[in-house]
């Protein structure tokens, strides 16, 4: 569990800088014919900018104090539970690290989180995210399988 974190929180931090650097005042790029974009933006809000025009001490709550209660809680449920699934054991892991990816930006860059990735076809695009977003996803679509292989042995 503590390597699939680490190696999440890595890679998201280390992707973070790059765009930083790279991207940061310099528009946008577009790579394997618009398909992958790369365009640096600030998110003071949560999922494509949702709070982003609250109030600052509450948009400290919900994205700084509230992950780090839920965070503490996914990494002491899974290290007192010896039973949980390998699935779920993976899932935690990665909403985990995209959620510690993304308070890392919270608490060093002023609430803000670093985005820079839109992925889409023709018109169709996702809103700018980064790789803890994307980890955060993989996790939670492991945990609504889970489930289901489960039910299915059963």
């Amino acid at each position: 569990m503590a390597l699939i974190v680490l190696v999440s929180v890595g890679c998201d931090q280390a992707t973070k800088q790059l765009a930083r650097t790279g991207l940061m005042g310099g528009g946008t790029r577009s790579i394997i014919d618009g398909i992958l974009v790369l365009r640096y933006v600030e998110n003071e809000g949560a999922f494509l900018s949702l709070g982003a025009r609250l109030p600052r001490p509450v948009r400290i709550v919900a994205f700084i104090a509230f992950p780090l209660l839920i965070l503490g809680w996914i990494i002491l449920s899974l290290a007192r539970d010896k039973a949980t699934g390998w699935r779920v054991i993976l899932g935690f892991s990665c909403i985990a690290g995209g959620g510690f990816g993304n308070l890392i930006d919270r608490l060093l860059r002023g609430g803000r989180v670093s985005d820079f990735i839109i992925l889409g076809i023709g018109s169709v695009r996702t809103g700018v995210f980064n790789l803890a977003d994307l980890s955060v996803l993989i996790g939670c679509a492991l945990l609504l399988a889970s489930p289901l292989t489960s039910r299915q042995k059963a």
